[in-house]
């Protein structure tokens, strides 16, 4: 329970990165709950930090889905967040609304909760080569839970957000871009240099203006809680019905949770499940 899944490095008190690191794949589960609520909390209330990025450590692998292999009550047994919202979401929708810009940098995988925790950030880069975005529940017979039926239609329009919850396929980089899934995506060697220039950028700038300009941004924009929680909750109840159990079984058997082809095709293998 203990074991350390993300890292805080303080570049300047203004600017800082998080960057997560659980070996191989990335997953995340409620022992990584606790390690990202504190760092949201530190966003919340330092006073100086201006701008975050939040990467990845893992080759081919920004942030994962979450684990199906913990016990549901290890999950549903955690305390609501001061939001009122179970913990996962209510940190969303905190990270949201902090008074700090959010950034993810997306090299390999952001699948379910890196999906999730990307859509929540204020701003989304993605390696052209490596990037790749994903909601796969739908095709493991799960209703996503961290708020992406909230977000995407607002960014993307309702036809391509439907097209990328309900066809549960891998998103390129590249097209991912082009239907608003992420700001810009990169040639892969120039995606870091771009993202640490532009947050060098934001944390030379005042941070009342920054605030108080996100903060209206946030209120043309962002969903209300009503919707996150309801997606929170038939998510839960989803992964106890038959149809997921089934179809999460046969994911495991193929190879699901471990490193190989299925998680570094999921959206291809899920497609097959009902075939």
């Amino acid at each position: 329970m203990n074991e350390k899944r993300v890292f805080l490095t303080k570049h300047s008190p203004e600017y800082w990165r998080v960057t997560f690191n659980h070996p191989p794949l990335n997953i995340f589960g409620p022992e990584t709950i606790p390690q990202l609520n504190e760092i949201i909390t530190a966003l919340e209330t330092d006073e100086h930090v201006k701008v975050v990025v939040f990467d990845s450590a893992i080759e081919g692998f920004f942030l994962t889905h979450y684990d199906f292999l913990a016990k549901i009550e290890d999950t549903t047994s955690l305390p609501p967040g001061p939001t009122g919202l179970q913990p996962l979401p209510d940190m969303l929708v905190r990270l949201s609304r902090a008074p700090v810009v959010s950034i993810a940098s997306i090299r390999g995988r952001a699948t379910g909760v890196g999906s999730e925790l990307a859509l929540a950030c204020d701003m989304r880069f993605a390696s052209r080569e490596k990037a790749i975005l994903s909601h796969f529940e739908v095709g493991a017979g799960v209703v996503p839970g961290g708020g992406p039926m909230a977000r995407l239609p607002r960014l993307m329009g309702r036809g391509r957000a439907l097209e990328v919850l309900l066809g549960a396929d891998d998103i390129s980089g590249d097209l991912a871009e082009r239907y608003g899934y992420v700001n810009r995506s990169f040639p892969d060697a120039e995606l870091d240099t771009f993202v640490d220039s532009l947050a060098k950028r934001i944390a030379s700038f005042d941070k009342q203006a920054l605030s108080e300009t996100k903060r209206f941004a946030d209120v043309a924009s962002l969903p209300p809680d009503y919707e996150i929680a309801a997606e929170w909750d038939m998510c839960l109840a989803s992964i106890m019905r038959p149809a997921a159990q089934e179809r999460i079984k046969k994911l495991m058997e193929q190879g699901f949770h471990k490193a190989g082809d299925v998680e570094n095709r999921l959206g291809y293998h899920v497609g097959q499940l009902g075939r």
